[in-house]
């Protein structure tokens, strides 16, 4: 029989793969602010740039790679778009050799590396359908949520020591091979690819098709909209957050790292829920259930502190907020998955991520404004409080998925 815990050989590459590139991530967390500042002396405009314009243009750059990264084979896409953010990453550390490094580099290099991220995701959520029946997909997703987890305790710690050595761009250099790592190992999974069907062009209606796909269905519509207000709110607010710790109240900047890195547990002891809790109470439930829960958490911040009660507020508070996600999120991709047509699913998950990235870059856009006009404090606390609306957009009910031929895991 069958084990649904034993998910193959050639799932265990595209593991490995994945937690090769999200350790280094988060070994260069940061890293793109600390280049401009020390290296370039940017200033705070500059800096906020960086993250949202970054953000803004790459997803909009991303938006006709749905379509095409559908009629594809995905394990050439996924190598492609790793051995691009690779490429993009590594002139960094060229130019800052040569001496040659700018400001417009960085916000290039921003761009490439989150287009190839939203390609990437839609290539890897579409092969992964393809890769394994639908009763293991959760399985596979908790695996990666927790594999999330574990590189976000370990990875931006270890980070701060190599850029206390060796500098800021030394991590840039690691996250690059990181890319380059998980590119080899997707071209050792080996086996055969299910053909897709090419196109020689493709129409200006095409890039839309995502959207319209998930529009057109209920459930998926009140997620995208649940998830987009959700990740944009939340993450709205940590600029804001680290204004208030590191200023006006003092915090170390050893305190900020551990009352983010230590909450983290909580994302992994989650993760290894999701598949029980669904087991026992339903997937549905779980998804409505814990998406609620996550939103009362946040609304906590607005009553920071200084000191160690303070430090401690913000480990609760992250903990909760972060054990909630680390369920509902592996719950949240499954049941996306589900919902989608296997040769709709690289659009869908194209719109979807294009989507979330580009509200959550417009939302830290406007709560920066915010912060200066009210002061972080009442701006994070207005965040918590729309947040506690946000479950309201869940979906009401559970949904039978679209019917379609079931795909059969590729060939081994």
């Amino acid at each position: 029989m069958r084990s649904g815990h034993r998910l193959g050989r050639r799932f265990g590459w595209l593991w490995g793969a994945y937690g090769t590139s999200a350790l280094g991530t988060w070994l260069a967390f940061g890293a793109f602010p600390l280049i401009a500042i020390q290296v370039l002396h940017a200033g705070p405009a500059e800096v906020a740039a960086l993250a949202c314009v970054g953000a803004l243009v790459g997803a909009a750059v991303a938006v006709p790679l749905g379509p095409w990264v559908e009629f594809r084979r995905k394990r050439p896409v996924l190598i492609a778009m790793d051995l691009a953010r690779f490429a993009a990453l590594l002139t960094i550390p060229v130019a800052f050799t040569l001496g040659v490094l700018t400001f417009l580099q960085l916000l290039l290099v921003s761009v490439v590396v989150a287009a190839a991220d939203i390609a990437f995701r839609a290539a890897s959520g579409a092969y992964l359908k393809t890769l394994l029946r639908a009763e293991d997909l959760l399985v596979a997703n908790a695996r990666f949520e927790s594999t999330a987890w574990t590189t976000t305790i370990i990875g931006p710690p270890l980070g701060g020591a190599a850029i206390g050595l060796l500098g800021p761009v030394a991590t840039v250099v690691a996250d690059a091979v990181s890319y380059l790592l998980s590119a080899l190992g997707i071209g050792a999974m080996g086996g055969r690819e299910p053909p897709r069907r090419e196109v020689a062009r493709m129409r200006a209606g095409d890039v839309l098709d995502g959207w319209r796909y998930i529009l057109a269905d209920v459930t998926l519509r009140r997620l995208l909209l649940n998830t987009a207000l959700f990740n944009g709110l939340v993450m709205a607010t940590q600029p804001l957050l680290a204004v208030l710790m590191l200023g006006r109240l003092g915090f170390a900047p050893w305190q900020y790292g551990l009352a983010f890195a230590a909450p983290s547990i909580g994302g992994l002891l989650g993760s290894r829920l999701a598949r029980p809790l669904v087991t026992r109470s339903g997937q549905h439930r779980v998804l409505v259930v814990t998406g609620a829960l996550r939103a009362l958490w946040p609304v906590g911040l607005a009553f920071l502190g200084p000191g160690t009660g303070g430090l401690l507020l913000v480990i609760g508070v992250e903990f909760g907020l972060i054990f909630c996600c680390g369920i509902f999120n592996p719950v949240c991709a499954t049941y996306r998955l589900e919902r989608t047509a296997t040769g709709r699913a690289a659009r869908v998950l194209s719109a979807w991520a294009v989507t979330t990235k580009a509200s959550t870059a417009l939302l830290t856009a406007v709560w920066g404004v915010l912060g200066g006009l009210l002061g972080p404090r009442t701006a994070i606390g207005l965040a918590g409080v729309l947040l506690l609306a946000t479950p309201l957009s869940l979906p009401r009910r559970a949904a039978a998925p679209p019917a379609e031929t079931p795909a059969q895991p590729v060939e081994a």
